[in-house]
């Protein structure tokens, strides 16, 4: 039973409900991020065309994600609350080639984030910052991959995953986003049977 002198006390404030007019903004200005990004390409991509797009005064916009690279970023972290996991097509090979055709799927689409994010990551420090938190949790969700060759018996125990993995990965990067050069069928699967091959040699045994 609460006393006379708790009775008179306020109460204590309620917590604000989850989304509300703060989601609402965020929803409109992402979704306008992202049909900027369609429809003008990067190059293009201005705070003030966003808040325009979004119905959003420009200040909240600027107070909120101060640069193109913060709302790359924020575009980016919402994308990557969504849950996902690599392929097991019941193989060490199958399983990289397709890894890799998502990956190239993702940096030749139009308009591709991951293309857009890399160009902002070198003018905007939370840009960069997005675009490592990205390569470290897909590689990191990835080594599932060499966790199953494993025990199918593929592999010896004691292979360094991210090796591999970034191994396998690599021709794709280089090939779309160092070379520019256009898609390639069939560079996924070439880089992933390179990497198996390498892998069963013990090239990235610790």
């Amino acid at each position: 039973m609460r006393s006379a002198s708790n009775a008179s006390e306020p109460a204590p404030p309620t917590r604000p409900r989850p989304g509300g007019r703060t989601a609402r903004i965020r929803t409109q200005v992402l979704d306008a991020v992202t049909a900027e990004l369609a429809e003008h390409g990067y190059d293009a991509l201005s705070m003030d065309a966003v808040a325009a797009r979004a119905g959003v005064h420009r200040a909240t916009v600027y107070r909120r994600w101060q640069d193109v690279g913060g709302l790359l970023a924020d575009l980016f972290d919402a994308a990557s609350g969504q849950e996902w996991h690599p392929r097991d097509t019941g193989s060490l090979r199958g399983d990289l080639a397709a890894l890799n055709h998502e990956i190239q799927d993702s940096f030749t689409a139009e308009p591709s984030l991951a293309m857009a994010l890399i160009a902002a990551s070198f003018r905007s420090e939370e840009a960069a910052r997005a675009l490592r938190r990205l390569w470290d949790d897909r590689y990191t969700q990835s080594e599932v991959i060499v966790e199953r060759a494993i025990r199918r018996g593929e592999l010896a125990s004691g292979v360094d995953a991210r090796a591999l993995l970034i191994a396998a990965t690599a021709p794709i990067y280089h090939h779309l986003v160092l070379l520019r050069s256009p898609r390639d069928p069939h560079l996924p699967d070439l880089a992933a049977t390179s990497a198996t091959l390498a892998a069963g040699a013990g090239a990235f045994t610790r």
